[in-house]
């Protein structure tokens, strides 16, 4: 990305901190997905429900979304897909969306054929959505057609093409990777491991294909037959990231206890092991254009990017201090309550916020969906809830799936009314207009 340079990096003795590398700020939750454009523009997904696509230290932002945004890709130069928790696949363009379809199940990730015209989503829904693309010569509009591929026995968590195009490979939680050849017609297993798969990076010219899964495995294994090649597992899991430059021959690992592993897939070597996260996990990570720099996300709203030579210099950066994560010691029980159950998606002082909720400053006495510039489901839209103690105890006592069915509220329950007390109490104060 131009904007953010490596060289200032370079030459640097002392333990590097936070304010030693760069980071692009905006977001109103953690980080899900990142993908890196050939000409450095940054695309990243967030809980916030929505894409944000960085040239510059402003980004824009693509909104369309009806829940968290899980997966983003690029299908060329200027045109970038997102998928998510409302499960749909979204197609955007000049800052304009196109909602192409949906799964039945939120989608995981997003690959692009190298022909530009196929997509490959993977769902929870068990299938794997192969969307045939095509852009209107006489509106400029999109269209796409999508056929399901349903070898799977579980939720299908990655996708990624060959670099010819001719064949698709899928990891799932049913624990397997499975190779589709051509138009998907038929797969075979090319992996068993035994627990869900995670992530998947291939690369047929060198003749390996790597993969990630919850127990911790990291593997590189013959993309032909199967038969592992180098074994990277650490004790440290779930595996959620994997990123490759291939110039350079660099594959990233990230997993759930915050480490960034650095893979030279020529060498067969680990070659840089980076703390990223002081705790929680390593959602996200992408390379730059030229391999120098990692970009990383996870419990923060932050994209992190780290020069990935100077990688084992620095500190850990993503604290959780920006989103939830706090010392439950440090907080009285209502708090407590807030930041677990309420605060990634909600904030507490006035005006427009980023999160995926609307504010909650000033919500005692307030009708529901009434927020200005809230883009509310349906359910809440003209609902006659008006927020108060009794109200908000209720969402909490039997979940906002029950209390308001159809809303974009995760399930959420308080089970003890001496918590769901607190937390009331908490809010009263900290939600107070002045």
């Amino acid at each position: 990305m131009r904007m953010i340079a490596a060289a200032f990096w370079i030459g640097c003795a002392a333990p590097l901190a936070a304010q030693d590398f760069a980071t692009l700020k905006g977001h109103g939750g953690p980080i899900m997905d990142i993908a890196v454009a050939p000409d450095g523009t940054v695309a990243s997904a967030s809980f916030d429900n929505a894409v944000g696509l960085w040239s510059g230290s402003e980004p824009d932002w693509l909104e369309g979304h009806d829940a968290a945004v899980a997966a983003v890709a690029y299908l060329e130069p200027g045109v970038v897909l997102s998928g998510g928790d409302d499960f749909a696949l979204w197609l955007w363009e000049g800052g304009t969306g196109t909602r192409l379809g949906a799964h039945k199940g939120k989608i995981l990730d997003i690959a692009t054929n190298p022909d530009g015209k196929t997509i490959a989503t993977a769902s929870w829904d068990g299938t794997i959505g192969l969307w045939e693309v095509d852009r209107q010569a006489a509106s400029g509009s999109w269209k796409a057609a999508r056929k399901d591929l349903t070898d799977h026995e579980s939720g299908v968590n990655a996708v990624a093409f060959s670099e010819d195009g001719n064949r698709l490979y899928s990891a799932s939680s049913d624990g397997t990777v499975r190779v589709w050849e051509d138009d998907g017609s038929t797969s075979r297993v090319l992996v068993s491991n035994g627990f869900a798969v995670t992530r998947v990076v291939v690369n047929e010219t060198e003749g390996w294909l790597a993969y990630g899964a919850v127990d911790g495995v990291t593997r590189l294994v013959d993309v032909t037959s199967g038969a592992e090649i180098a074994d990277f597992t650490l004790e440290r899991r779930p595996i959620l990231a994997l990123a490759y430059h291939d110039a350079s021959r660099q594959l990233a690992v990230g997993d759930g206890e915050g480490f960034i592993m650095i893979v030279d897939t020529d060498a067969r070597r680990i070659v840089r092991d980076f703390r990223a996260a002081r705790e929680g996990p390593v959602w996200a990570l992408a390379f730059s254009p030229d391999g120098q720099t990692i970009y990383a996300g996870g419990l923060d709203d932050v994209v992190f990017a780290w020069p990935v030579a100077l990688l084992d210099r620095f500190e850990p950066g993503i604290v959780g201090a920006r989103s939830f994560l706090r010392d439950a010691e440090t907080m009285p029980n209502g708090e407590r309550q807030f930041m677990r159950k309420c605060s990634i998606c909600h904030a507490l002082e006035p005006g427009p916020s980023r999160k995926a909720g609307p504010t909650l400053h000033g919500v005692f006495g307030r009708r529901a969906g009434t927020v200005p510039g809230y883009r509310y489901s349906e359910t809440l839209d003209g609902s006659d809830i008006v927020w108060s103690d009794a109200t908000i105890d209720a969402l909490f006592d039997i979940g906002p799936d029950h209390y308001i069915p159809g809303s974009k509220m995760p399930m959420q329950i308080i089970a003890g009314d001496e918590d769901r007390a607190d937390l009331i109490a908490f809010l009263r104060s900290a939600t107070k207009k002045e």
